[in-house]
């Protein structure tokens, strides 16, 4: 019986890190991720959050040029644990960045852009999880916290 055991003990952990190594290793197309944030057909819901009138976070408005705003957002987000660019960039107007969970390595992607509000600019961004269907508030805390530190960087 103890040698079935650890047979299966044997098992789940070459289980566990094959399911590990899925969430590691899978590629991350840019031309599937690399989303523009102002497009109506996204919505927030369920491991998703979106920065943007229609959205569940509403971003100020910033005393700055969209660009201006674009690359203090890139600053932050380029200094966020575990987070890197996918595709684009700020002088292309548009960056999507991937984050990792500590854990596990849960990628999660972040799309955004700034647009022209009056005299200023405000963000708007979509942050959606790959795998699974929650992501426990991660996509919106992280939104929030880039905007809270914007602001507080002004």
């Amino acid at each position: 019986m103890g040698n079935w055991i650890g047979i299966l003990i044997i098992v789940a952990m070459f289980a566990f890190v094959a399911l590990m190594a899925v969430f590691r290793l899978a590629p991350s197309d840019p031309a599937e991720w690399h989303v523009d944030p102002t497009d109506p057909s996204l919505s927030a819901g369920s491991g998703a959050a979106l920065v943007r009138s229609d959205g569940n976070l509403q971003s100020p408005v910033f005393d700055e040029t969209p660009q201006a705003l674009l690359a203090r957002l890139h600053v932050l987000a380029d200094a966020t644990p575990r987070t890197r660019v996918l595709a684009g960039s700020p002088e292309e107007g548009r960056v999507t960045y991937m984050t990792r969970s500590l854990l596990f390595g849960f990628p999660d992607y972040t799309s955004v852009t700034t647009i022209p509000m009056g005299d200023g600019a405000q963000v708007v961004a979509y942050g959606r999880l790959r795998f699974g269907s929650s992501d426990m508030g991660v996509n919106t805390e992280r939104l929030s916290g880039w905007l809270d530190q914007l602001q507080t960087a002004r």
